[in-house]
């Protein structure tokens, strides 16, 4: 396995099916980086350290990809959102926990897998709408899942696997985003060629025009930022 760094961070460089493999094999933490991500690390220290310490860092967004691209590495990018169910069909029958989204949400995503996956085997299942989170760390631990797929949000849903991590050691766990909101049917996902295209986030932008001011300027000073590191 070859880690590229970007920004400070540093990622894997696994095709999908390799990034698969590893993970099944060596579980713990993985972080879907996205450049959002790579930007929050490089002013939070402790989001950095665990962005270091996770077992796998996949290339989320094309921002990263990109960003890869400029520095010299051809990495294609591993969607988090197609990674994590190809880890439901993996794990189908092992144990497995659904933390994260609105009661609303969870619900419909849980209905929806169940009709996609008939030997999902459930063993927690918790909306991200909690004050206790010591709460949901132990009865998250209690139930023993082989895998946990968080949908908090990012930097909530890193902390909380790696506040998790110590107390499952064996178990696969990653970041899931907005994931359950495609899978619930809420959201819908971009047509197929915005998919092949990397350009997922300027369908969504198409669709939700108030994500403009969080994507502009941030992905443009994102790309300065690569640029500057690479004639540095």
């Amino acid at each position: 396995m070859e880690r590229v760094n970007l920004l400070g961070a540093d990622i894997d460089t696994y095709n999908f099916d390799d990034a698969v493999e590893y993970a099944k094999s060596k579980r713990g933490q993985v972080v879907t980086i996205n450049p959002e991500m790579l930007e929050y690390a490089q002013k939070n220290a402790d989001f950095a350290n665990i962005i270091k310490n996770a077992e796998l860092v996949i290339p989320d967004g094309i921002g990263v990809q990109l960003g890869l691209k400029i520095l010299g590495h051809n990495v294609k990018r591993i969607p988090g959102i197609e990674f994590a169910k190809r880890m439901l069909a993996e794990f189908e029958g092992h144990p497995v926990a659904l933390i994260g989204a609105k009661p609303e949400i969870i619900q419909k995503t849980v209905e929806n897998l169940k009709k996609e996956f008939s030997k999902l085997n459930l063993v927690y299942v918790q909306d991200g709408y909690f004050a206790d989170t010591e709460k949901v760390l132990h009865e998250t631990a209690d139930t023993k899942p082989e895998l946990v797929l968080a949908a908090l949000g990012s930097p909530k849903q890193e902390e909380f696997i790696y506040a998790l991590k110590n107390r499952l050691p064996q178990t696969l766990m990653i970041g899931v985003g907005g994931s359950f909101d495609v899978w619930s049917g809420v959201v819908e996902r971009a047509p197929e060629i915005y998919q092949k295209l990397g350009l997922e986030w300027l369908y969504r932008t198409l669709k939700e025009p108030k994500r403009f001011k969080r994507i502009f300027p941030a992905l443009p000073l994102f790309v300065l930022k690569v640029l500057k590191e690479k004639w540095s």
